[in-house]
């Protein structure tokens, strides 16, 4: 599990080993959690996982080009997720699995995936934002460690450690600077090693690393940060697309933005561009982003 003694490249062997659900019966799959002390289970594990669970119900020749998801409760790392597939449709160039996460005998977690065999068609695309390559910016856990005095005891833990994902921010300002910004930014990521040549393994990692910073973009209007004490964020539900091949241990632009915040919700968008400039998949989430009162019990 993630600690803070960690080599390069170990904490990569964690997340592949989280998504290694084991199988307890056809369509029934147990995952489990990295015991990185954060209160409640990172949905991009539960996305990653219950595509993985999809998947292995799927034949080889039907990559997947679309999920959709919905957080219903929180999860306890401290606890097994039993993942429930459910086979909706098997067409002769679609599959579609619904995926239901358990814990404590609740459904915490629900995901729709399709899956399409590959055949040729009409293309187009829209052009990948023109931004430094990430060699030439700070990763964001050096970002992060000179910050580390203002972080809850969590997160400093977390950052200290060895991550499975390598994230390049374009644009550190507004780190530095409380001040109220368009609502977008761009961050390079990959994974932090080689990954397997299966595509399934980097969809799996893709769907992961898609929910580290898409909330996140929602507070850049407001001046605010993730760490923020006096925020409750929690991811609601969360759609991804996969347009084009791609590998995960490969540098990856992230494009993303939030058209709306109302309501105690964010909503926001993402785009993932190849090197070359290839539209690889795509996201949208809407977060939860509630201003807590000190004098009540926050609830989800």
């Amino acid at each position: 599990m993630p600690n803070a003694d960690m080599k390069p490249g170990e904490a990569l062997g964690c997340l592949l080993s989280i998504l290694d659900l084991e199988e307890l019966d056809p369509n029934l799959f147990r995952g489990r959690s990295p015991a990185d002390g954060w209160q409640r289970v990172y949905g991009g594990q539960v996305l990653g996982q219950a595509l993985v669970a999809a998947a292995r119900t799927v034949t080889e020749d039907r990559p997947v080009h679309s999920l959709h998801g919905y957080f219903l409760l929180g999860g306890d790392p401290r606890h097994p997720i039993i993942y429930q597939v459910e086979h909706t449709r098997d067409g002769g160039s679609f599959t579609t699995r619904h995926v239901k996460g358990i814990q404590h005998g609740r459904i915490m977690f629900t995901m729709s995936a399709s899956f399409h065999k590959a055949e040729p068609g009409l293309e187009h695309q829209a052009d990948m934002p023109d931004v430094p390559p990430p060699e030439a910016l700070p990763s964001v856990s050096s970002l992060m460690s000179t910050m580390l005095d203002e972080l809850p005891a969590g997160m400093r833990d977390y950052w200290r450690r060895e991550r499975p994902i390598d994230m390049r921010p374009v644009d550190v300002s507004r780190y530095l600077a409380r001040e109220a910004r368009p609502a977008k930014q761009a961050i390079w990521i990959k994974a932090n090693g080689q990954l397997p040549d299966d595509p399934k393994i980097h969809d799996c990692v893709l769907a992961y690393a898609s929910d580290f910073t898409l909330l996140d973009t929602a507070l850049i209007a407001h001046g605010r940060l993730l760490f923020d004490r006096d925020l409750q964020l929690a991811s609601l539900d969360h759609a991804l697309w996969f347009h084009r091949p791609f590998r995960a241990d490969d540098w990856l632009l992230y494009a993303q933005d939030s058209p709306s915040t109302a309501g105690a919700r964010g909503f926001t968008r993402g785009s993932f561009y190849s090197r070359d400039g290839r539209l690889v998949a795509s996201v949208t989430q809407e977060g939860l982003i509630r201003i807590l009162d000190p004098t009540r019990k926050s609830k989800t």
